[in-house]
């Protein structure tokens, strides 16, 4: 069976679906592999590489007229999807109650898809989940982001011209993300607090090292697939009042807070922007989804109250080598499951294979 690797067209992004090592393994469990030109260039992967590693570098056109199974990171444009063969397997993220042009002209060529985003969040399929992969990557950069931002260092200094005191951070949501920004925060010597409406993550955080904030009435929060469904304007309100003096003392704050198929909650008003010290640092993880601050801007870095906001997204393609590497093993993981021995198999009696694939023909 040939499978081929797209190259990436939504700006600025750099990962690559596969890596070499990954095509290596998969030409031997029995693929066929096709690489598009340039498709590592961003992530500093060769086509020379892939070559070596038994892939055929091949054209834009002959990868979508050869291929059966066809592998990328971002979700197809209108314009890729539409040009795919009929009957294809895509693997991707797709998000398709979002991208819905996408899904419909997916539909109307009769592309099936192993929607990355639809992985199950059950322990059998933990080598595959590329949303923790990838929020891991995006966690840690989100602290050395916030870091550069910063007009001051992280740990606790003492010289002979006296003590500097650690610099603080506070965390809002504790996913995968910001699991991953209080052990890299802790690791640059950063006093720590986070604050999740899941009780649950309490104990994540203190096993890091980090304060947890408990907000009177988490309890009541509705959780889905590991994800807050539903946060009441009395949770928000109680939140906060329980953050406000933790606000007022950090000096980098990293929202990663999201809400299940809604827009981002806002966590952090004006208002609170404006009690912030001079010089803090917001990094918002949820801007792409409108944002957890009320003035965050997509993209962009602005200063507000003397405060800067960073509403970088797409942070796991700022380390394109390492965010690759990870997705590609997700990759293989799942395609040694759909299929084995290099041939498709979609068996519907697996609870992985069923949650994941999109529009079965």
């Amino acid at each position: 069976m040939k499978l081929g690797v797209m190259k990436e067209t939504r700006s600025g992004e750099r990962r690559v679906a596969c890596t070499p090592t990954i095509i290596k393994a998969l030409v031997t469990a029995g693929f066929e592999c096709l690489v598009q030109q340039g498709a590592g260039e961003g992530a500093w992967f060769s086509d020379d590489a892939f070559r070596a590693a038994g892939a055929t570098v091949v054209d834009h056109d002959t990868l979508l007229r050869d291929s059966q199974i066809l592998v990328k990171v971002q979700p197809p444009s209108v314009e890729e999807a539409s040009a795919m063969r009929e009957g294809t397997t895509l693997v991707s993220f797709l998000y398709p109650t979002i991208n819905t042009d996408v899904a419909n002209a997916l539909q109307q060529r009769k592309v099936t898809v192993l929607a990355m985003d639809l992985l199950p969040r059950i322990s059998r399929a933990q080598s595959m989940d590329a949303l923790s992969s990838q929020n891991n990557l995006a966690g840690y950069k989100a602290v050395i982001l916030g870091s550069n931002a910063m007009p001051r260092i992280f740990p606790l200094l003492m010289t002979s011209a006296g003590t500097i005191a650690p610099a603080r951070v506070l965390i809002f949501g504790v996913g995968v993300a910001g699991l991953q920004a209080i052990a890299t925060a802790k690791r640059l010597g950063a006093v720590v607090e986070a604050t999740d409406p899941r009780p649950a993550t309490r104990e994540e955080v203190e096993s890091l090292g980090g304060k947890y904030l408990a907000v009177e009435g988490a309890e009541q929060v509705v959780i889905e697939g590991g994800y807050a469904k539903e946060v009441s304007a009395d949770y928000l309100a109680k939140q906060k009042a329980l953050i406000d003096k933790s606000l007022a003392m950090a000096d980098l704050v990293i929202t990663t807070a999201l809400v299940m198929g809604r827009t981002a909650p806002v966590l952090i008003t004006e208002d609170q922007v404006k009690m912030m010290k001079p010089g803090a640092v917001i990094v918002d993880m949820a801007v792409e989804q409108g944002g957890n601050c009320a003035l965050s801007k997509v993209n962009e870095t602005v200063t507000a109250h003397g405060v800067t906001i960073i509403g970088q997204t797409n942070l796991p393609s700022l380390l394109p080598q390492n965010a690759s590497e990870l997705y590609a093993k997700n990759i293989q993981n799942l395609l040694a499951l759909a299929a084995p021995g290099g041939t498709l198999n979609l068996d519907m009696s697996d609870e992985i294979l069923k949650g994941t694939t999109w529009n079965l023909s």
